[in-house]
């Protein structure tokens, strides 16, 4: 492979990746200001964001970087992807919110709410097809189906219910959003992951090691 191809191949990639991290963090913003429902993560970080007096992006980051220092015993290694996701989304979710003027009718709260689980599925593709490892909570689940040797389906359940717990009872929202984006996202994610997918570079080279990204969220 030339190095011209090498170089383009790898620009793609890194374009896709913080392309989806932003997206994604954008993304949630706008489910929270839907206020019909989060995702799992985001009630945890809404609950925590309203005991602590936190912005949501600030606390996703802090809660990122905690998770990413879990990685240790379950002898996890990030990758580039993996710490650009710790900070990039709670900024891009922290910026979307104060650019977003507050949703107060259902006309305007249920498209939101839509666009904002299609966009996440859009983000997810992006980041997820760019290889450069997996987030700090999806390397969670994986870490532990490999220590424990449980599915990922259940390491993911078992974590989720948790998390979702925990936020709910700190004062995140859970709602039917909550429910919508547990049904589409897995769905959204494998048709944008096709849609997305960056050839691997001949004879399996690439900048990090690529591992197996899709398996750490679309598996259920």
């Amino acid at each position: 492979m030339s190095t011209r191809s090498a170089s383009g191949r790898t620009t793609r990639r890194l374009i896709q990746l913080y392309a989806g991290l932003a997206l994604y963090g954008a993304s949630s913003a706008l489910l929270v200001e839907s206020g019909l429902g989060l995702e799992p993560w985001n009630v945890l970080h809404q609950g925590l964001a309203k005991l602590t007096g936190l912005t949501i992006g600030v606390v996703s980051i802090v809660v990122g970087a905690a998770v990413l220092l879990l990685w240790i015993p379950l002898r996890q290694r990030p990758g580039l992807g993996t710490v650009s996701n710790v900070f990039v989304v709670g900024i891009a979710m922290d910026g979307t919110l104060a650019l977003v003027p507050d949703a107060h009718t259902l006309a305007v709260r249920i498209p939101l709410l839509v666009v904002g689980i299609l966009l996440n599925g859009v983000a997810t593709g992006l980041y997820i097809s760019a290889r450069f490892g997996p987030g700090p909570r999806d390397g969670l689940m994986t870490g532990l189906h490999r220590r424990t040797g449980r599915s990922i389906r259940l390491m993911r359940t078992a974590v989720e219910l948790a998390v979702v717990a925990t936020g709910f009872a700190l004062g995140g929202t859970i709602g039917i959003g909550t429910v919508l984006y547990a049904l589409a996202i897995g769905p959204l994610a494998q048709l944008f992951l096709r849609l997305f997918a960056v050839p691997p570079a001949p004879g399996g080279s690439t900048v990090v090691a690529a591992g197996q990204p899709e398996r750490a969220i679309l598996p259920r």
